[in-house]
């Protein structure tokens, strides 16, 4: 027995979203995104907009699962950073991790404690 019209129609609409899913980690921007997947998915404007509605709910949640292990994942990828700079020998780069990484974990506030004398000067008129 075939399947429902229903069925069919919400995998279909469940595919096309996750094709615009992976599509919109290309960088492109929103508008060009749904004009790219109006084209590809054959689909009406309205459409696409509606799919990328629900590209931005995925979105959202997979920021908020993924925010409370994005310090951890930051941090690692400085410290790879690091490395690898050193290794070619990018030294400014990987000073510039470092201060970074510094930051980070409260390391390099900055402090500027300059003890430089003070110098007054003072104009006086010309006494008789």
């Amino acid at each position: 027995m075939p399947e429902p019209l229903t069925d069919r129609t919400t995998q279909a609409r469940e595919d096309r979203i996750r094709r615009l899913y992976r599509r919109q980690l290309d960088g492109l921007s929103a508008r060009a995104l749904v004009y790219d997947h109006k084209e590809k998915e054959q689909i009406s404007i309205q459409t696409a907009w509606r799919d990328w509605s629900e590209v931005k709910k995925l979105v959202d949640e997979d920021w908020q699962a993924d925010r409370e292990n994005m310090l951890a994942r930051l941090q690692h990828m400085r410290t790879k950073l690091f490395h690898q700079a050193l290794k070619k020998g990018q030294l400014q780069t990987a000073s510039q991790v470092l201060d970074s990484i510094g930051r980070v974990i409260g390391e390099s506030v900055e402090t500027v404690n300059i003890q430089a004398p003070e110098l007054k000067i003072s104009i006086e008129d010309k006494g008789d």
